[in-house]
């Protein structure tokens, strides 16, 4: 059985880390060094950085910025936002990303991620999904971090990544999206029933309980959550003892008392 994964998630905007509701009204978060080192310590699986801006102004990534960052993260780190071309992907692995995140180019250029997994394997690309529920069981996923539709349905999406070689969804319910009020349930469970590879359930996690249940009830593979580690006092340590002790299966430094 594979290990749940908890993922944090942190929005690059301009100098410093951001998070927001349903996309929008953004809140400054802070630094992203110590932001990094704070998780360093945390018992996290993994860690996922966005450019948001990247995306939105049709932006080129910033290079720099990573390079100044990414030699302090100890843990497997996602890049996203911005990248267009093999280019791109080539340059942010080589200077230590682990895996790169793929949204609104893979709209544009769906050829691009079957050429990232030709050449560096399906496990270093991320298909990054945002969706708004528009019926009962229908999304439609969003592009330019979540600013213009796609008109394109999500399940429809969804496996036609997995067929371009995607080695996991980021499943984002932009609806849900930093209201702490969980996770969108139907939503992953239909997604998760329409594709093999691993579902990462992210928007909405404001309680260990929301966790839980994206993964009991929806079979997410992993969970990525922002507000609830930036504004509360939540943590990912607390996060996989409450989830262990519900039965779940996670990968842990810390020592049952």
């Amino acid at each position: 059985m594979l290990k749940v994964r908890i993922i944090p998630t942190l929005l690059l905007k301009g100098f410093g880390l951001v998070k927001g509701k349903s996309f929008n009204s953004w809140r400054r978060v802070g630094p992203v060094l110590p932001s990094i080192k704070v998780y360093n310590q945390r018992d996290v699986d993994e860690l996922v950085i966005l450019d948001i801006e990247a995306s939105l102004n049709n932006e080129d990534i910033d290079y720099e910025s990573i390079e100044d960052f990414i030699p302090d993260c100890f843990i497997p780190i996602t890049i996203g936002g911005g990248i267009k071309n093999i280019d791109q992907v080539q340059k942010l692995l080589h200077v230590g990303a682990d895996k790169i995140s793929i949204n609104t180019s893979s709209y544009v250029e769906p050829n691009l991620i079957t050429k990232i997994a030709n050449l560096h394997g399906t496990q270093s690309i991320v298909s990054s999904v945002d969706v708004r529920k528009v019926d009962q069981n229908k999304w439609i996923c969003f592009s330019h971090s979540g600013t213009k539709s796609t008109s394109r349905d999500v399940i429809e999406w969804v496996r036609e990544l997995e067929d371009r070689g995607a080695g996991e969804i980021l499943l984002t319910s932009i609806d849900l999206d930093g209201t702490m009020k969980g996770y969108d349930l139907n939503l992953i469970e239909k997604v998760v029933s329409n594709v093999e590879i691993p579902v990462i359930a992210s928007g909405g996690a404001g309680t260990y309980q929301h966790m839980f249940e994206a993964i009991n009830l929806g079979g997410a593979s992993g969970v990525a959550a922002a507000s609830i580690f930036h504004f509360t006092e939540k943590t990912p340590t607390e996060a996989k003892k409450f989830l262990s002790k519900k039965g779940i299966f996670v990968r842990s430094n810390y020592k049952n008392t």
